[in-house]
């Protein structure tokens, strides 16, 4: 009798023990009645304004800690009564109210990985002004992203998945068999990737591209011969970036073919990436637009991104951050290389100089009776100062009058 006792007591704790997982299951797992969190998304594609404009707001180098605890640096103690990545976000919410660009994209050292001991909750705080905006944003990598909880991968697939981001991991294939995840896999990096912006409402390049933005991962640090030096846009990618320039371009020429009766514009092309190319170096003997005020941290690798650019045809100009007190433009076999100057309070700057973003604007071609391509660009800065002062405004391409 007193075995079957026991045999009853372990029966009921038995029961007790999978009752107990099946609740916490149905609480915490499978059977949470909250609803699922879905991406938003921006209103697609990405097209010109009625006006014929589309305004780029380019954020470098916002080197985002842990909020408030992440103080600045490089700052005059009577600017600011206390000092932190709150004024960062402040400065990135003042120029998306200021400017109203159509589209924002972080060139990298977005987060100071050494700063946060949480990648995901620092990159949700850095995007933040953008994802309440509700603007389209896109991101690549810097060399400190990755310093601290998550991988480059990691890092990239996270940030393709926030509200309004058009980010990519990596170009999708086309072919099954060289997939993973959904990513191509014969590049190097993580977030090499291409968007397009069509035309303006209405006019017959409404359904085509005119404008298209390349994204290029510059890999973070590497080392060569035993040497460490910082990283370099790989062959894997200049391959991928003129197979994606050749496509748009036949792309192009399809829509002349078409629209026979009304001249077509070549598409231009505009790159982003974080680390500068070795000729960059090249610009301080040269006349520049703005101000080199430190050398230029590049790898001791050229792998001949210049040469590909040129070769092309179609990147009228770059633009990349990582040297936070160079804020110039300058011209490198008719291809415009532009910093966006520092952004972020947490990252390095220079006592006394303001913080700083760079703005985009290409402007379409009017047409007899409607917009064309792309007739020019030009860019500005603005200064965390306190007028946002907007200083050296340039023409960096324009369309020959003979076209």
């Amino acid at each position: 009798m007193e075995s079957q006792t026991v045999k009853w007591k372990h029966y009921f704790l038995y029961l007790a023990f999978i009752y107990a997982i099946l609740y916490f299951l149905h609480t915490n797992l499978l059977l949470n009645d909250r609803p699922i969190r879905i991406k938003k998304w921006p209103h697609l594609p990405l097209r010109f304004r009625h006006d014929g404009t589309f305004k780029i707001l380019q954020v470098a180098d916002m080197h985002f800690g842990s909020g408030l605890l992440s103080r600045c640096r490089d700052v005059l103690p009577s600017h600011f009564h206390y000092c932190s990545d709150l004024n960062t976000t402040r400065f990135l919410k003042t120029m998306i109210q200021l400017e109203k660009p159509d589209f924002v994209a972080f060139t990298g050292d977005n987060i100071f990985g050494p700063s946060t001991t949480d990648a995901a909750e620092s990159l949700l705080r850095a995007f933040g002004p953008v994802m309440e905006s509700g603007i389209p944003w896109a991101a690549v990598l810097g060399n400190h992203d990755q310093e601290s909880s998550m991988t480059r991968e990691e890092l990239m697939s996270f940030i393709s998945l926030m509200d309004y981001s058009l980010s990519q991991p990596n170009p999708p294939s086309k072919d099954i068999n060289n997939v993973k995840r959904g990513m191509f896999l014969d590049i190097d990096g993580f977030g090499n990737y291409n968007l397009s912006v069509y035309g303006a409402p209405g006019s017959h390049l409404a359904n085509s591209s005119v404008l298209n933005l390349f994204f290029l991962d510059s890999g973070d640090r590497e080392t060569v011969q035993g040497v460490r030096t910082y990283g370099w846009i790989k062959e894997s990618q200049l391959n991928w970036l003129r197979s994606a320039s050749q496509e748009l371009q036949i792309q192009n020429q399809e829509v002349k073919y078409v629209i026979k009766t009304q001249p077509v514009d070549a598409s231009a092309a505009l790159a982003f990436f974080h680390i500068p190319i070795p000729e960059v170096r090249q610009l301080y003997y040269q006349n520049i637009v703005g101000r080199f005020r430190e050398g230029v941290a590049c790898s001791s690798v050229n792998s001949g991104v210049l040469k590909t650019l040129v070769s092309i045809k179609d990147v009228k100009a770059v633009f990349i951050g990582h040297d936070h007190t160079n804020d110039f433009c300058g011209n490198l076999e008719g291809i415009w290389f532009c910093y966006g100057g520092g952004f972020g309070y947490h990252g390095y700057g220079r006592t006394g100089l303001a913080r700083r973003a760079r703005v985009i604007l290409a402007k379409l071609r009017k047409g007899d009776k409607e917009w064309m391509g792309v007739e020019r660009i030009k860019t500005w800065k603005r200064l965390d100062d306190e007028n946002l002062s907007k200083i050296d405004e340039q023409v960096l391409w324009e369309l020959s009058p003979s076209r």
